[in-house]
């Protein structure tokens, strides 16, 4: 069986949490409003069935995504921008692991010297692949992690229809919009499950393929691993996300930011600032190996200053 990449996904908050909690454990509703000039129009009939049932069919989706098999690989540019870097990459998946070449730091182009180091760096990985594929092994701990966490989210919350079901404007297509919050009765089964106790929010789901399409999400309570001496996840945070279906029915989020702090091992903060965006998606006509993708990416020409 061919080794799985860990695919962009929307429950992606699960990813940027657990890079940063995982490691130490081994080793109101929000409601943040869309921008004003995004007023949403109003649904004011509410969709059939129980939410939960929405809620489900939306994680099923979302497990699929998770553990895609490699068959559609997409090309695209990711830009990163947080408290030390702004970053922007090309993007191609391979089944061993995503393959990346930076083109932009705080928006502009490289100089040619960073160039040059970055083409260095792409033709080391050519010349150890046994440390890329050790550096993507982590990649599929962190799926079957966030596949844990997918699984039990249908379980772990209460969900409620939004009255006036509020539609993004942006959106081509009927949203069914739900709050969720925890559910008292939930008793999480693993460490990382604890999570989910810490977490309302609201989902819009796409009604003709029930995929999400946006979450915003608040951190309500402390979550402690360990009982906090592992860490601990503060109250107050917000993260936000979107996503597209990127080609085919390749869906992916094109939009997060995030704002949340850990405390670990009862001594370090660690303050998670950060905005992604994806874009410019183009599918593959086939898999390629990551060696092949070091390649296209050393062939692509970029501007540079």
């Amino acid at each position: 069986m061919p080794q799985r990449t860990f695919r962009i996904s929307p429950y992606l908050f699960f990813t940027i949490l657990l890079a940063t909690v995982a490691p130490l454990c081994t080793g109101r509703t929000a409601t943040a409003s869309t921008p004003e000039s995004q007023a949403p129009a109003q649904n004011s009939a509410l969709p059939a069935g129980q939410p939960r049932a929405w809620a489900q069919g939306a994680a099923t989706n979302e497990l699929h995504i998770i553990d895609d098999d490699g068959n559609a690989p997409l090309r695209y540019r990711i830009r990163k921008i947080d408290a030390r870097t702004d970053t922007t990459r090309l993007i191609i998946e391979t089944r061993q692991g995503d393959v990346a070449r930076l083109i932009e730091r705080n928006g502009q182009p490289l100089t040619a010297a960073e160039d040059a180091a970055e083409r260095e760096r792409l033709n080391t990985i050519l010349q150890s692949p046994s440390d890329f594929i050790k550096h993507h092994k982590r990649d599929n701990s962190t799926r079957t992690d966030v596949m844990q966490l997918v699984s039990l989210m249908p379980q772990a919350m209460i969900y409620t229809y939004v009255p006036g079901q509020p539609q993004p404007q942006s959106a081509t297509s009927t949203q069914v919009v739900i709050d969720f919050r925890p559910d008292p009765a939930f008793h999480p089964p693993s460490m990382l499950a604890d999570l989910l106790t810490g977490l309302e929010g609201r989902m819009w789901i796409d009604a003709a393929s029930q995929h999400v399409t946006r979450i915003q999400a608040q951190i309500i309570k402390p979550v402690d691993f360990g009982f906090g001496i592992v860490a601990r996840i503060a109250p107050g945070g917000t993260i936000e996300f979107e996503q597209t279906n990127a080609a085919g029915n390749r869906w992916v989020y094109s939009h997060l930011v995030e704002n949340f702090s850990v405390r670990a091992m009862m001594v370090k903060t660690i303050p998670e600032n950060t905005r992604m965006s994806a874009s410019d998606f183009h599918l593959l006509t086939a898999p390629v190996t990551f060696q092949e993708a070091v390649h296209l990416l050393l062939s692509t020409p970029i501007p540079l200053r």
